[in-house]
């Protein structure tokens, strides 16, 4: 990303650093893993402006991997909004904002896996990763959220929770500022140069969906599908999508399959009819 240089010459107190975090279901969104936690935390000068946070609904079981770090479990989702539920007020609390994030391709990737089957374009602005900071200025023996923390003499409280890890993030921030700035560096720009540069936001690129795909990813709602098979079979199901994914020659629903009773992936060009059933789940 291309960042105005208006941004560089800002003052770093003068900043309005949006600390982010996401919880998720599992490591990889290319494999169908969802966020189910989001926070945002926005601050200038040491001073707090604002803060978002909500458990979300992943459509999907949280990897036995993923509960051994977050501890979320499928209760603490129930009630949950969908992700398409706040999607809108989630780029509101990022926007306007220089994202701060401790590994940030990772949250970043989740984000834009998210935005892109709502048809939302992903976020461009400038975005700090903290991990590349301490990597590039400490020599720390492990470079994990809570180690670094420790390094530098904070109180790590409860961790790998979303809003807890972003207000351990902006602790961990403002120790490498108050250490480093005597140094040199004063302006954002100064703080993107020690990082070894801008973090690429990730564009996913955004294809136009059918409706009825659309309305049933952003509330929830199970779709109807006439589908054929490769060798020529018809079926009918009722399955409650995930996400589209797939390259460039096909595209795939994934979905849950309640004839199966099991997650299932159609072709889109094999989908001879579909529509969306019942309401949204509010």
């Amino acid at each position: 990303m291309e960042i105005p240089v208006d941004w560089l010459d800002v003052p770093v107190d003068e900043v309005p650093f949006v600390y982010f975090d996401v919880e998720t279901t599992g490591l990889n969104p290319r494999y169908g893993d969802r966020i189910c936690e989001v926070a945002a935390l926005r601050c200038m000068g040491g001073e707090e402006l604002g803060r978002y946070h909500t458990l979300v609904d992943p459509r999907r079981p949280i990897s036995p991997g993923a509960y051994r770090v977050n501890r979320i479990t499928a209760q603490d989702l129930d009630g949950a909004p969908l992700f398409g539920d706040i999607a809108e007020d989630l780029l509101d609390a990022l926007s306007d904002g220089v994202m701060v994030a401790h590994n940030a391709p990772f949250d970043l990737g989740f984000l834009a896996a998210e935005l892109a089957p709502l048809g939302h374009p992903m976020i461009q602005t400038p975005v700090v990763d903290t991990l590349a900071l301490v990597r590039r200025l400490y020599f720390f023996p492990s470079n994990s959220l809570s180690n670094v923390a420790r390094s530098l003499g904070l109180d790590t409280g409860r961790l790998h929770r979303a809003l807890s890890d972003v207000l351990l993030t902006r602790g961990v921030m403002e120790a490498i500022i108050a250490d480093k700035l005597p140094y040199g560096a004063s302006t954002l720009g100064d703080i993107l140069e020690a990082q070894g540069g801008a973090v690429p936001v990730p564009r996913v690129h955004h294809v136009p969906l059918p409706p009825a795909i659309q309305e049933a990813l952003a509330h929830g709602r199970d779709l109807y599908i006439r589908y054929v098979s490769a060798s020529g079979e018809q079926t009918e199901r009722i399955v409650r999508p995930v996400r589209v994914s797939g390259g460039p020659d096909y595209l795939y629903l994934e979905a849950y399959c309640h004839m199966r009773e099991a997650s299932r992936v159609f072709r889109l060009d094999r989908i001879l009819e579909m529509g969306t059933l019942g309401r949204s789940e509010d």
